[in-house]
């Protein structure tokens, strides 16, 4: 009788497993043995090709009548100069059925640009986030399959390469995000529910935007846009009336999953900046603080008894750490307390500015490091004792797994 009811037991297990991963799992874990994670340098430094901007030159004749204004001819140039450098990226992830059998399930939908002959195409990172296959299409309706070199997650960037022999590749130069001026008139291309490089036109509603990611990462400087950005554009091209790339179409804000004017792209400046490391080493070489910090909140403040409202507490460090041989101190074993799945050790220096961003938030402390290399120093400000203290900290390199669950 007892072995019976064991088998049954099994059995009703083996159902709720069955059931729990039908619906719920998202496999991303199995999608990881796919990707890029070796930082060995793949290739020489990136360099990015120039193109000659566009010129306010309309010595064509666009109709018999020449009806067109010279607003309209230039939105009309620009759409022929770069609409084919625009791709459609579809991707196919993995399910599993009730066998435990690998499904291969239609993914994510977005869009692309061409910035390399060599076939490297810039994305956003949520658009192939997950992705088992990256498939990239071209104006021509040619469809070949991409492989992804590399990922910033903090940045929402990434950028995949396709063989170019198989298509005859034009590109979109990028251009000076920070020359950027509210009332500039900016244009949007990419694949809007589908329907392949739709050009909608705006201006540029605001700078410095943080915005906060599908991965809960608040991305800094984010430009505002009015032009329309629908499902679909996201990876796309943000261009200004000379046809550079000043930014890539990231996330819109609605209530309703469609434009209601307000979308947002990460500057191109940010991918000059990123985009050689991700070819290079397949994810961005960051500056990091080894340590386990937590951010101060009200009932830790109270518990504690601090007199600081606002930090980063320092609760582990590694004897070997650079934050350790800098002269900082974690917590103590003997003063560990746990808040819901939590644990936290007391005693620790409280941390309340990196550089010169104040920092009282995971978020702050990725700002703070966001454009730091492995080997730069940073001060350190911290409280000690009720003491403010200063300290200068030698960046090692992030972990490349800092985001994974």
């Amino acid at each position: 009788m007892f072995q019976k009811n064991n088998a049954i037991l099994y059995v009703i297990l083996g159902l709720v497993l069955f059931s729990v991963l039908q619906n719920t799992v998202d496999f991303t874990f199995v999608t990881r043995l796919f990707q890029n994670t070796d930082t060995t340098p793949q290739e020489e430094d990136f360099v990015f090709e120039t193109l000659a901007p566009i010129q306010d030159d309309y010595s064509y004749v666009v109709d018999a009548n020449d009806s067109l204004s010279v607003e309209e001819k230039r939105n009309i140039e620009v759409y022929n100069s770069r609409n084919r450098a625009v791709v459609n990226i579809t991707t196919e992830i993995l399910a599993y059925n009730w066998f435990f059998e690998p499904v291969p399930q239609e993914g994510g939908v977005g869009s692309g640009t061409i910035i390399d002959r060599r076939g490297y195409i810039l994305t956003n990172h949520h658009v192939i986030e997950g992705a088992n296959k990256v498939f990239v299409t071209f104006w021509d309706k040619t469809k070949v399959e991409g492989s992804v070199v590399g990922n910033d997650i903090e940045n929402d960037l990434s950028v995949l390469k396709i063989e170019t022999s198989a298509v005859n590749t034009e590109i979109i130069p990028l251009g000076n995000s920070k020359a950027l001026q509210i009332g500039q008139k900016v244009l949007a291309i990419g694949n809007p529910f589908g329907l392949d490089r739709t050009l909608t036109t705006g201006v540029v509603s605001g700078l410095g935007r943080p915005v906060r990611s599908s991965q809960n990462i608040v991305i800094q400087n984010m430009i505002q846009t009015d032009a329309s950005i629908n499902p679909g554009n996201s990876g796309g091209p943000l261009l200004n009336r000379r046809g550079e790339l000043v930014g890539v179409n990231t996330v819109i804000y609605t209530p309703s999953r469609g434009s209601v004017g307000i979308g947002f792209a990460v500057p191109a400046d940010v991918a000059k900046r990123v985009v050689p490391d991700l070819i290079r080493y397949g994810q961005v070489r960051r500056g990091w603080i080894a340590w386990q910090v937590q951010p101060l909140f009200r009932e830790l403040i109270t518990y504690a008894k601090l007199d600081i409202m606002q930090g980063l507490l320092i609760s582990l460090l590694k004897n070997d750490s650079n934050a350790k041989k800098a002269g900082l101190r974690g917590g103590t074993s003997q003063d560990r307390v746990q808040y819901g799945r939590r644990i936290i050790y007391l005693g620790g220096d409280i941390v309340t500015k990196i550089g010169e961003v104040e920092v009282s938030s995971v978020s702050d402390l990725l700002e703070a490091l966001e454009q730091t290399r492995p080997g730069e120093k940073v001060m350190v400000e911290y409280y000690r004792d009720k003491k403010k203290r200063t300290t200068q900290v030698t960046l090692v390199e992030r972990p490349a797994n800092l985001f994974e669950d």
